[in-house]
């Protein structure tokens, strides 16, 4: 693979700065848009979603930071519009609507696309992707550990216009409205996503119209080359040569039976690729990851190696040569259940990662807690007498790294800038109590030099006469997260469901799972993986840790091998001979 030549300029490199900076504003305001108008907590609390900007062959210019694991499918959404209507099939103030496995996730993130126009010439589109709380299906909120088919899993749109020259769709838009059981909210997201479009275009407009087209045109170009550029001279830095990890998710929500997945990681002078034969074939059960989803996260990991820090654009993707054979987890085909295909596609940058963390350790952590583990919780709310539906991630513990201990509930590498709902408002707006809302502490796992951050530990009770029901995916459950140089793996994510009558039961997923009134469902995440062997972590740092309670005496004693008092004070000499460090 070899990079276009550098070609003299037409643009001055202050004006390209400018016009790209404008256009990256355009991505932002656009996101900022959305989640100040939308209807549904999971996207104006939790910003679940996506926006970003192409020019008319669906390469990505600008992208407000958002869900990464929705970001990298926002150039197949544009494809597939663009593949369908034909570059000339579009005119101002069409807007398509997409939910398929071409740039897809799972059903609920619906994605639109619309054309921006500037003197009649189609210079690009505006995309975003959002996370629509209920879609239809066999269960409510959609999205379920058990369904086999994705025809189970909600309706779906392919690829069609819900607005044609700037007129309403209504055909469309009823059929949108009576496949979901909160229609008054959907019809609010739907809405509010095509608003924050408008706003985008419109930003996109005023910067051709002061520009000009060919100016716009050539600096964007010009971007893209630099991107590449930028990113190639990273790869020269990174070690040459072949790695490979394979790892195992859980189950398919259907059977107890483990599912397989490795990656082969070959890094050149100017470009990596990755190769996913080997893998599994996709699921009975909805882990499995169309091929969109899985590029999107795999594309969140690349730019980790190489620039982490710089705005994005399609250039910084061309040294990135990806396979994963069709009808396995990583790449599924229709009608295979997609449900919870975070759990297929987080694994998509988590196997590469987990190759090339002990090579580059000034880049990549130990394992984190990996699941986005989403949860359901809904019911009829006998307060306001309408049913509620809440949608969220879980945070959890990230992987220790050299010189830095891992932290502390932040949620998954493909979830990016989602957020967890304030205790405050879910009680407020919904029939639930919270016993609890704390780090998952003291730690019995993830130790290390640099120990794992720790998860989370959170207890939705439902105080409703009529009860509720709890969904949830908690991956990484019985193969936890994995350390780096003799670090400790982290120990999982898993649900207690905690009844009035005292019984307990412990779950890494449940489906439309019926919870009395007064029941709790104590969602418990992992901690991250440890790096390097925990004797060689600083006896100050194992001191500070049994403070902050992040650690027992026990622990200290019998992993680190320090030896404390109560009051935390070390004692040096016993902690040397039990290192086995008295001269």
């Amino acid at each position: 693979m070899t990079m276009k030549p550098q070609q003299e300029s037409s643009t001055d490199p202050f004006t390209r700065e400018v016009i790209t900076n404008a256009l990256q504003s355009a991505a932002e305001e656009m996101f900022l848009n959305l989640g100040r108008t939308a209807k549904s907590s999971v996207i104006y609390e939790t910003l679940d979603y996506a926006c970003g900007i192409t020019d008319p062959d669906a390469n990505v210019v600008a992208q407000a930071n958002g869900v990464p694991g929705f970001l990298g499918t926002l150039k197949f959404c544009v494809e597939a519009a663009t593949e369908k209507f034909g570059a000339d099939g579009f005119e101002p103030g069409d807007v398509v609507v997409t939910n398929d496995y071409r740039g897809g996730t799972h059903l609920n993130d619906v994605a639109m696309v619309a054309p921006v126009f500037t003197d009649g010439d189609l210079v690009g589109f505006t995309a975003s992707k959002a996370h629509w709380t209920d879609i239809g299906g066999k269960s409510p909120g959609s999205w379920s550990t058990d369904a086999t088919s994705i025809f189970q899993e909600g309706i779906q749109y392919p690829v069609v216009k819900l607005y044609d020259g700037g007129e309403l769709n209504e055909d469309v838009r009823d059929i949108v409205v009576a496949n979901t059981r909160m229609p008054e909210i959907t019809s609010g997201d739907m809405q509010a996503q095509k608003s924050s479009m408008d706003v985008g275009a419109d930003r996109v407009v005023d910067v051709y119209d002061r520009y000009g087209v060919d100016t716009v045109k050539q600096a964007v170009e010009e971007y893209f080359d630099a991107g590449e550029r930028l990113v190639r001279e990273e790869i020269r830095d990174l070690p040459n040569g072949t790695y490979e990890a394979s790892d195992t998710l859980d189950n398919d929500g259907i059977t107890d039976d483990p599912v397989h997945v490795e990656v082969t990681v070959t890094i050149t002078d100017d470009a990596i690729a990755l190769d996913y034969t080997g893998s599994d074939p996709e699921t009975q059960g909805p882990i499995n990851a169309p091929y969109a989803a899985s590029v999107s996260d795999i594309r969140s990991f690349f730019q980790a190696i190489t620039l982490p820090d710089a705005e994005t654009n399609e250039g910084f993707f061309r040294p990135l040569d990806i396979t994963i054979p069709e009808g396995t987890v990583l790449n599924a085909t229709k009608p295979a259940a997609i449900g919870t295909d975070w759990e297929g596609s987080a694994m998509a940058s988590d196997l590469p990662w987990k190759a090339l963390a002990p090579h580059l350790p000034d880049r990549l952590s130990a394992g984190h807690f990996f699941s986005v583990c989403a949860t359901i919780v809904g019911g009829h709310d006998e307060r306001r007498d309408e049913d509620f539906l809440v949608v969220e991630p879980q945070p959890g513990g990230w992987g220790g790294s050299p010189g830095r201990d891992g932290a502390d509930v932040l949620v998954c590498a493909g979830d990016g800038d989602t957020l967890e709902m304030p205790v405050e408002v879910m009680e407020t707006r919904f029939p639930l109590l919270f016993d609890e809302f704390a780090l998952d502490t003291p730690q019995e796992s993830g130790h290390g030099e640099f120990r794992g951050g720790t998860g989370l530990v959170q207890g939705y009770q439902v105080y409703n006469e009529s009860g509720g029901f709890i969904t949830a995916e908690f991956g990484r459950s019985e193969f936890p997260p994995w350390g780096v140089e003799g670090g400790h793996e982290g120990d999982g994510n898993y649900i207690v469901v905690e009844r009035t009558d005292g019984s307990t039961e412990r779950r890494s997923n449940l489906s439309n799972y019926d919870l009395d009134n007064g029941d709790i469902a104590r969602l418990v995440t992992s901690s991250g993986g440890g790096w390097g062997d925990p004797t060689d972590r600083d006896p100050e740092s194992v001191r500070v840790d049994y403070l902050d309670d992040y650690i027992t005496r026990e622990t200290a004693q019998n992993v680190y091998g320090v030896i404390l008092d109560e009051n935390g004070t070390i004692d040096h000499d016993a902690t040397a001979a039990e290192r086995g460090e008295a001269q």
